[in-house]
């Protein structure tokens, strides 16, 4: 597909600085583009690209300038940038259609219409579908489910029983959600386990990664508040709410009964401990350990977890503490020569 940067101006509400007939046939990143792509800078980070990417155009906010290429320069540049590239690049993955005869299909369950179940999908009893879900290879739905509708499940996913999730959910391979929470009781050495009677909740647009696991609750439910994303990897225990709108990134850990707020970010291989709370609009930075409640707008790193600014200046105590370490050695080796010194006098 070839498009005038003109008409992509259109699309994304841009302004042009340079040549509004340059065409445009691909869409690419700042490093890699090439003749004929569209890229975009939203990172200033990646400023310096500017003036040596080989992209046709660049796609900017409005206070860029440069000579060298011509500019769309836009509100958003992550946003125009995914407009732009959703028309230039469409889909091209391939969702199964109708019910594929080796699916197997459990008494009462309800399937609204145009409903897609993949090869050697197994629903178990009395489970709601709603329009328009898909549901590929090899998945697994236990009994008494709801799943609503225009869901797209990903292959091997594995949804067990009396599990709710909402409309236009994404949940990508290997999942598992509702396996029993990590609940033992230990009696003169022996672990027992402690039934996991609870649910799991998925509200709406919720987008799960790959090998991802939500654990049902000892009692009552899990949840994932809507417009939540998480990352491929990330485990959340039983009892734990995440809020709406959250983003929890690849390896992330969330233990048992934590609270998490709305438009929280929890960063890659980040940890939390159970039974506390993290407040809306928190960030908690890549490998942070949080070992306690974080209030809501702070901004957390380091272990264990505390104020990014304050995380940032121990860390440098800690970069020099071989040169501090050199320091001390030496004004010991100084005091006892003086100390040897003063014997003699």
């Amino acid at each position: 597909m070839k498009k005038s940067l003109e008409e992509l101006a259109r699309l994304v509400d841009g302004d042009i600085v340079g040549d509004a007939h340059t065409v445009i046939s691909g869409v690419c990143g700042i490093k890699e583009a090439v003749e004929g792509d569209i890229t975009f800078l939203a990172n200033p980070r990646y400023a310096p690209y500017l003036d040596l990417t080989r992209a046709s155009a660049v796609i900017t906010s409005r206070d860029v300038v440069c000579a060298k290429k011509p500019l769309l320069r836009t509100q958003n540049p992550s946003w125009a940038f995914v407009k732009i590239l959703t028309l230039m690049s469409p889909c091209d993955v391939s969702h199964p259609q109708g019910i594929h005869p080796s699916a197997i299909i459990g008494k009462n369950v309800t399937l609204g219409k145009d409903v897609a179940l993949g090869p050697y999908v197994v629903i178990a009893d009395d489970v709601t579908i709603g329009d328009k879900t898909i549901i590929s290879a090899g998945c697994f739905v236990g009994h008494q489910t709801s799943i609503g509708a225009e869901v797209i499940i990903y292959p091997h996913v594995s949804i067990r029983e009396r599990i709710t999730i909402g409309n236009r959910v994404i949940i990508h391979g290997g999942t598992v959600i509702g396996a029993d929470g990590f609940g033992f009781v230990t009696l003169e050495g022996v672990h027992h386990k402690i039934p996991q009677v609870g649910t799991v909740i998925i509200e709406d647009d919720v987008e799960i990664g790959a090998n991802v696991t939500i654990d049902r609750a000892r009692f009552n439910k899990t949840r994932i508040g809507k417009g939540t994303k998480i990352d491929n990897l990330v485990q959340i225990g039983h009892n734990t709410s995440i809020g709406e709108q959250c983003l929890i990134v690849a390896s992330a850990a969330v233990s048992g009964s934590t609270t998490v707020g709305n438009r929280v970010t929890l960063a890659g291989q980040s940890g939390l401990v159970g039974h506390i709370s993290i407040g809306d609009d928190a960030i908690v930075a890549a490998q942070a350990g949080v070992t306690k409640s974080v209030p809501a707008g702070a901004f957390v790193s380091g272990y264990p977890a505390k104020p990014h600014a304050t995380a940032k200046k121990v860390n440098a105590c800690v970069q020099n503490l071989p040169k501090l370490f050199e320091t001390v050695r030496a004004l010991k080796q100084k005091i006892a020569e003086l100390e040897e010194k003063l014997k003699n006098v």
